[in-house]
């Protein structure tokens, strides 16, 4: 069984630094953001950036099918307000563009949110138009879309939201889906017992699909199943616990994905990687 592991880490002073950054770690998968995720706008990646980082990442051993960029937080394509969807769709798409100029194969993001001005049903048909209009506008890269804890008004926290949203794509081959940990608890899958567990994953195939999993956010939560409540913990110190990241990690469905941590202290991941793979038998 091969699982490819990292973390989500800093691109700082150029996308390149996220390769250097990811190796320090003893990872074979990573993610990182291609532009400053607290800014609409982001100027261009030049030419010396982009080969740099190609040549990198073939350098130093990592294969662009485990990195998995992601995608600005500001970004809401299912913003019922007209300007901040403009914005959103720019960004998006300029977001998708990056990872195909980088020679990546995914985008990860959250599909967005209705703000209580729209019904929920109609956010999803338009998350699902907007990542259309990405999708015609650029190759070689598949949209994936991460489960969300549903807090407030975000959707994508249900199989089924997300189910609706795969139903609206045209190019079902370039799109896909990324399981976090933490909104999947947090969003009341209860993944830390044997018949939760398994309820989970067969209701993602059923729902969804397996063909559509495309990576893993591994981290713990904080809080409990159906908190709705997005706080990532350490690994095996929340409330998902040793025995799901133990039977994660000789999960066959798992393997050949990126799988990437978001635990909130970067001096653990190394650590937190080498315990994971300690975990395989």
């Amino acid at each position: 069984m091969t699982k490819y592991i990292g973390a989500h880490v800093s691109a700082s002073g150029g996308v390149g630094n996220a390769i250097l950054a990811a190796e320090m770690i003893g990872a074979n998968a990573f993610a990182l953001f291609t532009r400053n995720q607290r800014s609409w706008v982001s100027k261009p990646l030049s030419s010396e950036e982009i080969n740099g980082f190609k040549s990198l990442l073939a350098e130093r051993g990592f294969s662009p099918d485990y990195v998995l960029p992601h995608d600005s937080y500001l970004i809401n394509l299912g913003c019922p307000d007209e300007e901040n969807l403009l914005k959103s769709r720019a960004a998006f798409l300029d977001e998708m563009t990056r990872c195909q100029q980088l020679g990546l194969k995914m985008l990860n993001f959250h599909p967005g949110s209705h703000l209580g001005k729209i019904s929920p049903e109609a956010c999803l048909d338009q998350i699902a138009q907007e990542i259309n209009s990405a999708l015609d506008q650029t190759e070689g890269v598949t949209a994936v879309i991460e489960n969300t804890a549903g807090q407030g008004t975000n959707l994508g926290h249900t199989f089924a939201q997300i189910a609706r949203i795969l139903s609206g794509i045209n190019d079902k081959s370039r799109v896909g889906v990324c399981i976090d940990t933490c909104h999947t608890i947090a969003a009341g899958y209860d993944i830390t017992n044997e018949m939760g567990y398994r309820f989970t994953f067969d209701e993602f195939d059923q729902e969804i699909g397996a063909q559509y999993l495309k990576a893993v956010h591994l981290n713990d939560s904080k809080k409990g199943a159906g908190s709705h409540v997005d706080r990532h913990e350490t690994l095996g110190n929340g409330m998902i616990g040793q025995w799901f990241f133990e039977t994660f990690m000789n999960d066959p469905r798992f393997d050949n994905i990126p799988i990437i941590l978001e635990t909130p202290d970067p001096m653990r991941w190394a650590d937190e990687i080498k315990w994971l793979r300690s975990l395989q038998k």
